[in-house]
């Protein structure tokens, strides 16, 4: 099979599980809400307003035709209008999807340095004073809650040294950067605005570092399990019998192969993480897509919870195919 055909056949599965995860956010909106027009539009809309909202999207129609109506809407990019913000709930996406991608890709970048290294440290030294308090380590991290974590980083970091700023992704004091991509460091570069640049670089080091933590004991867990049993393989044995130094056959034999699982978890956790950062993202006031679906979701925007409910489950599916696509590069064995 070729990569491009595996990739359409991998893009084609994308509408079974959009349909699905689409189906039941629908019908959840519908039957959790007696009259969806009267909650959308507010306590104190007019009679017209709420007719209208009911005539938008056809409720007095069966709900199988209000699906099929919803389905053409969301194939022709129509969303519908977030009540709460009065604009396109495509627009607010494009709007505050960017700094959740940001925050994401960052607290990865985060995990890789620190999970994969502590995953093979504690394998070679397997049952070791260090094996141990590694595992302590990465245990604590995983078992803490986001929001212990969070607050933690703020009154330690923000409120008593008063080293990182509590909030936002830029000073108040600055203009963001040209919006190009929407990610703040990334546009920041692509412009030369160094001044933007190492404000964007000082507001995500906190909530990113908050996010990892919760998130690099899984890398730490598997990375370590992985490198104990490759080193059980024959070919390490076979290595070690040629006179290779350890160094040699640990980082350019098995933890190559080790990967393979690793790279699995990481596709799996930064679809997980665009999708995890509503507490990190609240407590932080970061303008992403977390804090938004907070909003739409206290205010009964329905409209733009299930709006992000369609983004999140693209993101899971387009994450996991990175993955699978990173196996090939990780070892050339691997055929598509």
């Amino acid at each position: 099979m070729g990569l491009v055909t595996y990739i359409v056949r991998r893009l084609l599965l994308i509408i079974p599980i959009l349909l699905g995860t689409t189906f039941i956010t629908f019908i959840i909106s519908r039957v959790t809400v007696p009259n969806p027009a009267r909650a959308w539009a507010g306590p104190h809309a007019s009679a017209a307003a709420v007719a209208a909202l009911v005539a938008r999207y056809h409720l007095k129609d069966p709900i199988y035709v209000q699906y099929v109506y919803y389905l053409r809407d969301l194939i022709t990019g129509n969303w519908g209008l977030s009540p709460t913000s009065g604009r396109p709930v495509l627009y607010d996406l494009q709007l505050f999807f960017p700094a959740t991608a940001e925050l994401a890709i960052a607290a990865v970048i985060v995990t890789i340095i620190v999970g994969i290294p502590l995953g093979i440290v504690a394998a070679m030294h397997q049952n070791k004073k260090l094996d141990h308090t590694i595992r302590l380590v990465y245990l604590a991290g995983f078992s803490s809650p986001p929001f212990f974590v969070a607050l933690l980083f703020l009154f330690v970091f923000s409120y008593y040294f008063n080293v990182f700023p509590t909030n936002g992704q830029l000073s108040t004091n600055l203009v963001p950067p040209t919006r190009i991509t929407g990610l703040y460091i990334v546009d920041s570069l692509l412009t030369g605005n160094w001044i933007d640049l190492r404000d964007a670089l000082w507001h995500i080091i906190m909530p990113a570092l908050a996010l990892a933590l919760t998130y690099f004991g899984i890398v730490t867990r598997i990375m370590r399990s992985s490198m104990l049993e490759v080193f059980r393989k024959d070919f390490i044995r076979a290595s070690f019998a040629k006179g290779l130094g350890s160094r040699a056959v640990v980082y350019k034999h098995a933890v190559r192969n080790a990967m393979i699982p690793t790279t699995t978890v990481l596709g799996l956790l930064l679809g997980s993480l665009l999708g995890g950062t509503i507490v990190i993202e609240t407590i932080f006031v970061w303008p992403g897509i977390g804090y938004y679906a907070t909003q739409s979701i206290e205010s009964l925007d329905f409209p733009s919870v299930m709006g992000i409910t369609v983004l999140f489950t693209l993101g899971v599916v387009f994450a996991n195919l990175v993955a699978d696509l990173l196996y090939g590069i990780i070892d050339p064995r691997i055929k598509v």
